[in-house]
């Protein structure tokens, strides 16, 4: 595909749709790479699937094809939903909680998101599914950014906790935070401080640059 080629000098940018939630949405040819982003950052695939990826290997490949269960809060074009099935390998129930029905439109269209299987996707405000799902899950990855910014339900204790409540002994949470400023980094540190000697936490700062994750490991 010629457009491919030539996004290896200039990205080329193949559609766009303005988002009553996300705003600004592209689809762009990048470096030989599909990617969806919004106005100022990576939302899918690119650099946002290096970062996930890296989160999972933190957590083990082989680790997360033992589990049962996935929930992904905050799916966008879903890489790294087509990393945990196409890398991973991972054979068990994935459902993605996405508030947007505008960028789910483009992840089928563009990324064949409804062509996995063992898929169900969600369409509801991250906070209030986990409010109301009665299931458990191995692995639960946060993933939520309008844009560039974070909500502040994801550092606030009711949610931390109803979030912990959902998993299962032993299994992971993995928290993808965006760090730009020292308010951030406080932040951070904050809910660093909310897991006591039940979890095992570990904090990767400095993945491809403003990104810092989280793996939270539930112990007992």
């Amino acid at each position: 595909m010629i457009r491919k080629l030539f996004s290896y000098f200039i990205p080329i940018n193949i559609y766009k749709k303005n988002s009553a939630i996300s705003q600004s949405l592209e689809v762009t040819w990048n470096n030989g790479e599909l990617v969806l982003d919004s106005k100022s950052t990576n939302y899918s695939y690119g650099s946002l699937q290096r970062i996930l990826r890296k989160g999972l290997k933190y957590i083990g490949f082989k680790r997360i094809r033992g589990f049962e269960s996935i929930l992904i809060l905050g799916v966008a074009g879903g890489s790294v939903i087509k990393t945990l099935v196409d890398e991973v390998k991972f054979k068990g129930k994935i459902t993605g909680v996405e508030i947007d029905q505008d960028v789910i439109s483009i992840a089928n269209d563009y990324f064949e998101l409804d062509k996995i299987q063992n898929l169900e996707i969600v369409i509801d405000d991250a906070f209030e599914y986990v409010l109301k799902t009665k299931l458990k899950y191995d692995l639960i990855i946060i993933d939520i950014f309008q844009d560039t910014t974070m909500p502040n339900f994801l550092f606030e204790d009711f949610f931390i906790q109803r979030i912990n409540s959902l998993l299962n002994l032993n299994g992971f949470i993995l928290f993808n935070t965006m760090v730009i400023n020292k308010n951030h980094e406080e932040r951070n540190l904050l809910y660093k401080s909310k897991f006591d000697g039940h979890y095992s936490l570990r904090m990767y700062p400095k993945v491809e640059v403003h990104n810092e994750l989280f793996t939270i490991k539930k112990l007992q």
